[in-house]
């Protein structure tokens, strides 16, 4: 075929030079010569070249392909090559139940967003009295990484996958993908694996977030998920997963009667939901739920699923209340949510960040309600006990006029993050905000992300049982694993921080993720 091109090619050319120099042109004819060697040029840049140009007329711009990538991982698993972060896609249906949403990726080698740091540029704040806060605790927006040239026949192959065959495609590439330790975007030890981390409904309980507050998670969570172009699809047939778009906090407020103690009705206004979105369209009962996903923060958001079998055992749940004792969230498929308080959705980044070990003159502090079994047991032992633990119940106004909430946090080595009514407990990503190693109490919690973060290098789990022995353990601790945990504690910042446009790596792409991990591990591979 490069032979009949060339002699076309050859015969065209001597026409031309011949019509020019008789000074007779046949502009009808120069144009098609034209034409004809520019598709000849493509054609043969397509089909005979092992790294053709993509910025030619003909191939599909990486930017905009309909389908996004298998794994969407590339900084986490250095084989996953650009190309092949296009291919998964969430679905966001223009039918009024739920927009069915689908895959998740965190190699967001296409231009998500530009390049913007993570702290509003608003007015200067005045540094306050007594806190000079070192530089490392400084949010500063990752680089962009390099884009990668994937060749166009790996990109044509990858698109031509049905999504089932996709999902195979994705778990065979991390169950076989190398080690990977010096990723320069990533700080290997908090992970646990590097290369492997390498529908509508009517409003407002659906499609309004939620942005303040301690459920503010899920808010976020909605509100970035369903303005993100990158991860979403229009055709369900393409879609890897479907997102369930409610929220959980919303349907308190809508449904809950005060102070009647019934959160059934809201399980079932679930249910109904669930049963229109099985009648109204195939997808739910192709699978049985197992490709949707939730997210909810709420500490009732186990209680309201069970009154759906389906939707409580089969769908992928990421939940703030993950407590594996109740028998809804299970470890492993479902994801350990992170619970954020959010006060001022907008600059939700405002007072982040930390002193330095020299300027932590307390070991512990814990202020908080006595709400739950745990925290009751925390005072009764270590409440003004040692000068250098404050260990309180509300934070007393005569304590905090002098020292805020928040300066307490700063000043402590260690902030003990006792479960409250349910396992979970705001005060584990507010540790990590200030740059205070979180202590964490709660039997059956798994942390959050802990099926990507390995807990241990940044925090300490104690047993509700060892709460007598809260002091010994903590002051166990030598100077040099401490200091190595602080550290920990501000690299692994970044990945809990929301921002009003997604950052690579940042809350949002970590539940994403994970979700994505969860949706893998279902995937079996045929034997060959």
């Amino acid at each position: 075929m490069k032979k009949l091109l060339q002699s076309f090619a050859v015969i065209i050319m001597k026409e031309f030079f011949r019509l020019c120099a008789g000074l007779k042109i046949d502009w009808k004819m120069l144009i098609f010569a034209g034409a004809f060697m520019t598709t000849a040029g493509v054609i043969l840049q397509m089909f005979l070249l092992t790294d053709p140009l993509d910025m030619w007329s003909l191939s599909l711009p990486i930017a905009n392909v309909s389908d996004e990538s298998l794994n969407s991982i590339r900084s986490f698993n250095q084989t996953f090559s650009e190309g092949r972060v296009k291919r998964f896609k969430l679905i966001s249906a223009d039918v009024p139940i739920v927009p069915p949403n689908s895959s998740l990726k965190l190699n967001l080698s296409v231009p998500v967003m530009p390049d913007i740091g993570t702290v509003p540029t608003g007015r200067s704040r005045r540094k306050k009295k007594g806190g000079n806060v070192d530089n490392m605790s400084k949010v500063i927006p990752p680089p962009v990484p390099p884009r990668i040239h994937v060749p166009y026949r790996l990109q044509k192959f990858i698109w031509s996958l049905t999504p089932n065959e996709a999902l195979v495609y994705a778990k065979k590439e991390i169950d076989h993908a190398p080690e990977v330790i010096d990723d320069p975007d990533l700080y290997a030890p908090l992970f646990r694996n590097m290369s492997v981390f390498k529908s509508d409904g009517s409003r407002p309980i659906f499609h309004v977030p939620h942005l303040n507050g301690i459920y503010a998670s899920e808010g976020w969570f909605m509100r970035l998920m369903e303005g993100n172009r990158q991860f979403v699809t229009r055709d369900p047939e393409k879609a890897h997963l479907f997102y369930l778009p409610y929220s959980m906090r919303q349907l308190e407020l809508k449904l809950y009667v005060p102070d009647s103690h019934q959160i059934k009705p809201l399980a079932i206004f679930l249910r109904d939901y669930v049963n229109m979105i099985a009648g109204k369209y195939p997808f739910w009962n192709r699978t049985h739920g197992t490709d949707h996903f939730l997210v909810a923060c709420h500490d009732w958001g186990p209680y309201t699923l069970t009154q759906h079998e389906e939707l409580a055992n089969n769908t992928i749940k990421a939940l703030c209340n993950a407590d594996t004792s109740e028998g809804v969230f299970v470890a492993g498929k479902d994801v350990s949510l992170p619970e954020t308080s959010i006060r001022n959705p907008r600059v939700p980044l405002r007072n982040i960040g930390g002193l330095r070990v020299s300027q932590r003159p307390l070991l512990a502090f814990f202020a908080g309600h006595m709400h739950g079994r745990v925290r009751p047991i925390l005072l009764k032992y270590w409440r003004d006990k040692h000068e250098d633990m404050k260990i309180y119940g509300p934070l007393p106004s005569r304590i905090s006029r002098k020292m805020s909430y928040i300066q307490h946090m700063k000043s402590s080595k260690f902030c003990i993050c006792p479960m409250g009514y349910e396992v979970n407990s705001p005060r584990i990503i507010e540790a990590i905000y200030y740059e205070c190693v979180p202590v964490i109490i709660a039997d059956n919690f798994p942390p959050p992300l802990s099926d990507v973060l390995d807990w241990s290098k940044f925090s300490v789990i104690v047993a509700e049982k060892d709460i007598p022995k809260l002091r010994e353990i903590l002051l166990a601790i030598p100077m040099r694993r401490y200091m190595a945990m602080q550290t920990n504690v501000k690299m692994v910042k970044r990945h809990f921080l929301w921002n009003r446009r997604p950052i690579r790596y940042d809350l949002f792409h970590m539940i994403l993720h994970s979700i994505w991990l969860s949706r893998l591990s279902q995937i079996q591979i045929p034997e060959s």
